[in-house]
């Protein structure tokens, strides 16, 4: 994770307001790795750094991480009016309210952060970031390479092309093709849309990794608490 100032870090961490954080660095009540930092400022790194405020870790104030493998049929958002499972009800013991960061279709499965730090959600969802997210695709048929250049070289879609792709062809079968595609950009549906302008609908769609944060054999329907090396993968 980048660097940023230290009253900014404690105060997204819920400790106290930016203001307040300013007067606890003052006061030397603030250590970085060991260290009294009180000249206001500073810059950390809390995924790599130890911070404390009055000899508490960073820690305990409360921010929460965890990738989940949805399952299909649960929708991404806080409620839903038409009674449709919420991937949150799949938390089983986790106390904190946490919320998706970004969404997945109710039909997609696959890679799905939660939390409760609005920082790194806009961090992750801004675009200036680009940070990719990969899926696996089952489409109808075998696309051409050339329809799979298109892809690679972005094409048009509701009036905007889109950016380039990276693609590969994992495997097929008779009549479909398993192909792994890594995009940086958000659009609703937009993995689907994509293969269905060239000709080839997708059957079935998992998000497989955020960046370097890889789903890996974490079964479907389970979670697990990211650490802050996992959190690190997020922006390499």
């Amino acid at each position: 994770m980048a660097e940023e100032r230290l009253q900014k870090v404690l105060a997204a961490a819920g400790v106290c307001s930016r203001r307040q954080a300013e007067k606890l660095i003052s006061d030397g009540r603030v250590t970085v790795d060991g260290q009294v930092v009180s000249t206001l400022g500073s810059k950390v790194d809390p995924a790599r750094q130890k911070i404390r405020v009055d000899g508490h870790p960073l820690g305990q104030t409360g921010l929460v991480y965890y990738l989940l493998n949805k399952p299909r049929g649960y929708v991404t958002t806080m409620a839903d009016p038409q009674g449709r499972p919420l991937v949150t009800s799949l938390l089983k013991g986790v106390k904190a309210r946490v919320f998706p960061v970004g969404r997945l279709d109710i039909d997609t499965s696959g890679a799905l952060i939660l939390t409760n730090d609005g920082d790194l959600t806009q961090k992750i969802l801004h675009p200036s970031h680009e940070i990719n997210r990969t899926y696996l695709a089952l489409v109808n048929g075998r696309p051409s390479e050339a329809q799979l250049d298109a892809l690679r070289q972005g094409i048009l879609l509701e009036g905007r092309k889109t950016w380039p792709a990276l693609i590969k062809v994992v495997g097929n079968d008779r009549d479909s093709t398993r192909i792994e595609i890594t995009i940086h950009e958000g659009r609703k549906r937009q993995v689907r849309k994509m293969f269905a302008a060239i000709g080839h609908p997708v059957r079935e769609l998992a998000r497989t990794a955020y960046a370097k944060l890889e789903l890996g054999n974490l079964p479907i329907g389970r979670f697990r608490e990211l650490t802050p090396k996992d959190l690190e993968k997020l922006f390499l």
